[in-house]
């Protein structure tokens, strides 16, 4: 797939749980191409894989506080770095 991006990039990339199956190494090494690749081509994914969320610029999350009531939490992935610097707990914005 990153073969063919390369050859003919696109504006953007949806990429499902592609991470799911690679062990720690190879999540890397996915990691390592999404971040060499973002210059032209913008990934939007879809993870719940650490090293990959790690990764992110942005993080939005879907929370279900109770049955059937989802909720959308984003994360500003700067002002959580601040707040941790600081001492303070991470905040997430609705």
């Amino acid at each position: 797939m990153f073969a063919l991006f390369q050859l003919n990039p696109a504006p953007f990339c949806l990429l499902d749980e592609v991470d799911a199956p690679l062990d720690d190494a190879n999540t890397d090494r996915f990691c390592r191409m999404v971040r060499e690749m973002s210059g032209e081509t913008q990934f939007l994914f879809i993870s719940h894989n650490k090293i990959t969320m790690e990764m992110a610029n942005q993080l939005i999350g879907i929370t279900m506080p109770e049955p059937g009531i989802s909720r959308v939490v984003a994360v500003d992935i700067a002002e959580a770095v601040g707040l941790a610097a600081a001492g303070a707990p991470a905040m997430a914005a609705a």
